[in-house]
């Protein structure tokens, strides 16, 4: 798959933020992949819009995206998304698999007695999904939120009734 942005893009990005690759990393077109393929699995169902082509690798660029009330242009990848994957890029650099969790969103422990001690945690309440045990990165989260539907918003279809 190709991913958002390219190695002399992350080289510009990177240098210019300040951040060191560890030794030992993986390549950097392993992690640009690993970076791009975060995104669109946290975030690609939440972006404005639609993707332009079905049949398309990646979740932009996308056609009738409304960003900070104007059009984006189609055909275009925001910045903020190929920067995003840049630093999604960087943490996987930083801390392998990171960007991935496994877990079970079936049963939590919501009180715990051992001894004397006794610990309540605090519920989460799960829809089925791995949402609950999804890794998310507030840096990432704050580039992408103007591109994110407002899910706390109905969503509105356009529909086509016949007479």
């Amino acid at each position: 798959m190709t991913p958002y942005g390219t190695e002399q893009g992350f080289d510009t990005w990177f240098n210019a933020n300040g951040y060191t690759l560890p030794s030992g990393s993986p390549d950097l077109a392993a992690l640009l992949n690993r970076g791009s393929q975060y995104i669109d699995a946290v975030y690609g169902s939440r972006f404005v819009g639609r993707v332009e082509d079905p049949l398309q690798e990646r979740q932009w660029p996308r056609d009738g995206a409304i960003v900070n009330g104007k059009a984006f242009p189609s055909g275009v990848v925001p910045t903020a998304v190929i920067n995003a994957s840049y630093y999604a890029a960087y943490q996987e650099a930083t801390a392998p698999g990171s960007l991935s969790a496994v877990g079970s969103t079936v049963s939590t422990v919501k009180r715990e007695k051992v001894g004397q001690l006794e610990v309540e945690y605090q519920s989460h309440q799960s829809d089925g999904t791995a949402l609950g045990i999804t890794p998310l990165i507030s840096m990432v989260d704050g580039m992408l939120a103007p591109y994110l539907r407002d899910l706390s918003q109905p969503s509105i279809g356009i529909w086509s009734i016949g007479c």
